[in-house]
């Protein structure tokens, strides 16, 4: 019986949120389909630049020195870690669905978030296609077949960015780390609306493990990390100056947007009243001070029977 009940105490909290979260996509959606669809050009853009890749000798760098190599059999080290920071985000963004305690709604969560990704990688397009660097990657080095692209033999073969192949493949596309952009991003915004304080520190020593591992496992260089690690933190800091506060749900206010009839109307009946109790406010002041008051505006019912209750009690005994 109690699991039945919870049971049904679950799917209704499912089915609330699910109707908020709806209303909110129809009026947002154009938003969150633009920062989706940026998704594809920033892909598209990576998928470019390799075929203007040429490789050559690993640049000198710092981190390579300090940092030994895991060598190619380990680079899915920092592919796990990446995949758990993004399965761990995507999963609490949706928790609203199914825990009665929640501080945000997922659809503006979401657009906040997009909006962060979008103007970050922008950046990054600008500084990949500056100056291209021979890529440290395995396969990108000198000698192996993957590290150059021919040139296309039609639109569609860069379109289709040759996935999930070209994707986990490409090369050129270093400064700086899309990774990282992801890692920063996802652990901002948990630092921001999540609620744990202990977790709030483990992703953080989270990002600076996958910053380690990325330059371990030689995908990217020192300064490829480096560079995210400022400008991913600026940019999140001053969009989200730019960007409306989410509304708080821990209040427990219903915080929808309302339609523009439901505003209008809201609007009227709050004029309607302000104006009534205006006009009783200056009558109750003429009776107080002794002025008459109309007889016309009793006999239209303009004041109620608490108003003639004030009156009588504060009209003295004998007058």
């Amino acid at each position: 019986m109690y699991v039945a009940r919870e049971s049904t105490k679950l799917w209704r909290r499912v089915c609330a949120e699910t109707t908020a979260e709806l209303q909110l996509l129809f009026e947002k959606w154009q938003l969150l389909l633009a920062g989706l669809v940026f998704q594809y050009i920033h892909g598209l853009a990576a998928r470019g630049v390799h075929y203007l890749h040429r490789p050559g000798p690993l640049l000198q760098d710092l981190g390579f020195m300090a940092l030994p190599e895991l060598g190619q059999e380990k680079g899915y080290l920092s592919e796990s870690v990446f995949t758990f920071i993004f399965i761990s985000f995507l999963l609490w963004s949706f928790h609203p669905f199914i825990y009665h305690s929640k501080r945000f709604y997922t659809v503006l969560l979401w657009r906040r978030v997009l909006a962060f990704l979008v103007a970050s990688q922008f950046l990054r397009i600008i500084t990949f296609y500056s100056t291209q660097l021979p890529g440290p990657n395995y396969h990108c080095r000198e000698g192996s077949k993957l590290a150059t692209l021919p040139p296309p033999n039609n639109a569609l073969e860069v379109l289709l960015l040759n996935f999930p192949r070209g994707v986990l493949f490409g090369c050129g596309d270093l400064i700086f780390s899309s990774h990282m952009i992801f890692t920063l991003v996802f652990v901002r915004t948990y630092h921001k609306y999540g609620s744990n304080r202990l977790i709030k520190l483990l992703s953080w020593l989270m990002a600076i493990i996958q910053s380690l591992l990325i330059i371990a496992s030689r995908k990217h260089y020192t300064v490829d990390v480096v560079v995210a690690w400022y400008t991913v933190n600026l940019v999140v800091f001053f969009v989200d100056k730019k960007l409306p506060e989410m509304p708080d749900r821990t209040t427990g206010l219903s915080l929808l947007p309302v339609s523009t009839k439901d505003k209008d109307g809201k609007m009227k009946e709050e004029l309607h009243k302000l104006e009534k109790d205006g006009r009783m406010m200056d009558e109750f002041h003429k009776l107080l001070n002794g002025n008459t008051v109309d007889a016309t505006d009793w006999m239209n019912g303009k004041h109620g029977e608490d108003m003639n209750h004030t009156v009588s009690d504060a009209t003295p005994t004998g007058t």
